[in-house]
């Protein structure tokens, strides 16, 4: 059950709902065809967004020399635990080791360099949907925790800082639509502290989400304001309209296939998964009742029939006529699923020219005539959408509490709660850890255990979030809630993915 044992339940329902097949490499997994369409759909969706904004597609390769990877100090430190190398070639070695990517930020500008000279070959917008290799050493979980994974890079380059700004917030603002539209997931957008930006980069702006059960936040996706670092690193110079030379600034951001961990964390139950409809793979799935007095022969003309109302309304739908499973098994089956809808034929759906709907989130059912079932079914699939994204919303507002006094921090925390407190500023890497070990050391001490392992994916320390871009009033001698000083702003702190 997920509330006894969310981390067993996850396990069970990726597998047993056909999303996942485990690999013998450690980290690395199989995603089948029924997540894979998921994100087909989520990639659809995002294209035609990008286009809108100017941004092309690209391909660029998956391997970087070790002298490209390293010219970014702070960059390559960053993510220099989880590189993956290259060391051999058949049987012999290769000259100089190859790193796989971590990210593309020093693959991709190079090439930036080579083609921007001048003040009309800005902006720059590129995008590339490929898989990515981080070798972590935490225990790995599917979808949220892999050594390889697939994602949406883009990256960007601008004549100005507040261009590349505005290409940093239109970018964000597809994440949150891709959670909370798509996914029917509500996330906190806002920007990371001076400790948690991505490494190398000016500014990192990032959309949070929330796992009910297990309490913990999630980052969704990240979009970084890189700044002018990488443009002076490699030499991404153009001439500008007075003939002077300038350096660009960049953006990059990404969205990865975490976003269908979060989606089936969030929203599957004791029977398996609960998908939104905008990217369930199959929105509805048809059964007809077959007996030894109501044969297949005789349904299937009014089952294809509905599966041609529904296809003319663009619904994804499938009619499961498979004879060697009963009706029962198809339930329980596509039930697992998480198909949204399930349309039951039977003997008296035939007489009375029917059939009987059957929603997966929260169980409804009515019996329709066929006249209406295909604008019942097209408007009860945007009701669930909606209705998912309020449930899941009204959640997290509940877990997300404000906190002014530090005796009150942990105990929060302890309560699966998001807490928001006053804070003396991003900048303030030392007060960051501070609360971080305080938490740790409180809250394993409130459950009388020692160390943690390190390996361990899920800390009981409590970690910077983001500082949202909704503030609540901060008012004036608010002090911060680790350091005493002065409170600048609010920040959203919880024990994180």
């Amino acid at each position: 059950k997920k509330e006894e044992n969310f981390a067993m339940w996850y396990s069970d329902v990726i597998v047993l709902s056909e999303m996942i097949s485990y690999y013998d490499i450690s980290g690395c997994y199989i995603l089948r065809p029924w997540s894979y369409k998921i994100w087909e759909l989520i990639q659809e969706w995002f294209n035609k967004e990008i286009r809108k904004l100017d941004v092309e597609n690209s391909y660029f390769p998956m391997f970087v020399s070790k002298d490209r990877l390293e010219k970014e100090k702070d960059h390559v430190e960053g993510f220099a635990p989880e590189v993956a190398w290259v060391t051999k070639s058949g049987d012999g070695d290769l000259a100089a080791p190859i790193a796989v990517r971590p990210t593309s930020e020093t693959i991709m500008y190079p090439a930036f360099a080579d083609w921007i000279r001048s003040h009309r070959d800005l902006p720059l917008k590129l995008n590339q949907w490929s898989n990515v290799v981080r070798w972590e050493f935490k225990d790995p979980t599917p979808f949220l925790r892999t050594r390889e994974f697939l994602w949406q890079e883009g990256h960007t380059a601008h004549a100005s800082f507040e261009d590349a700004d505005v290409m940093v917030k239109q970018a964000l603002d597809l994440y949150r639509r891709v959670y909370e539209e798509l996914l029917a997931i509500p996330v906190v957008p806002g920007v990371k502290t001076e400790k948690e930006k991505f490494a190398g980069g000016h500014a990192t702006t990032t959309v949070e989400g929330y796992i009910p059960v297990s309490g913990r936040a999630i980052q969704g996706a990240t979009s970084h304001h890189l700044g002018q670092n990488f443009g002076k690193m490699f030499d991404i110079n153009y001439q500008d309209e007075k003939g002077d030379t300038q350096i660009v600034w960049q953006t990059s951001w990404g969205l990865t296939t975490r976003t269908i961990g979060v989606m089936i964390m969030v929203h599957g139950d004791d029977t398996g998964l609960v998908l939104p409809p905008r990217v369930a793979p199959l929105q509805v799935v048809i059964i007809p009742i077959v007996s030894k007095k109501c044969t297949l022969d005789k349904l299937s003309g009014h089952c294809e029939k509905i599966k041609k109302m529904l296809q003319d309304k663009d619904v994804r739908c499938k009619l499961d006529d498979r004879s060697i499973y009963n009706p029962g098994w198809k339930y329980a089956h596509w039930e697992q699923k998480g198909v949204p809808i399930r349309i039951e034929v039977g003997p008296r759906d035939l007489e009375q020219n029917g059939a009987r709907i059957v929603v997966r989130f929260g169980g409804e059912k009515s019996d329709v005539s066929l006249d209406d079932l295909a604008d019942i079914v097209e408007k009860k699939l945007v009701t669930v959408q909606d209705e998912m994204f309020a449930k899941a919303l009204k959640f997290r507002d509940d877990h997300l509490v404000q906190v002014t006094e530090w005796k009150d921090f942990v105990p929060n925390l302890e309560k699966h709660n998001l807490v928001l407190t006053p804070w003396c500023g991003g900048e303030h890497q030392d007060w960051e850890e501070w609360v971080k070990e305080k938490s740790r050391e409180e809250s394993l001490e409130n459950l009388g255990e020692g160390p943690e392992d390190e390996r361990a994916a899920t800390s009981v320390a409590a970690k910077t979030l983001c500082i949202p871009f909704k503030q609540p009033d901060l008012p004036e001698g608010t002090k911060c809630i680790a350091s005493g000083l002065p409170a600048k702003c609010w920040v959203l702190w919880g024990r994180s993915y």
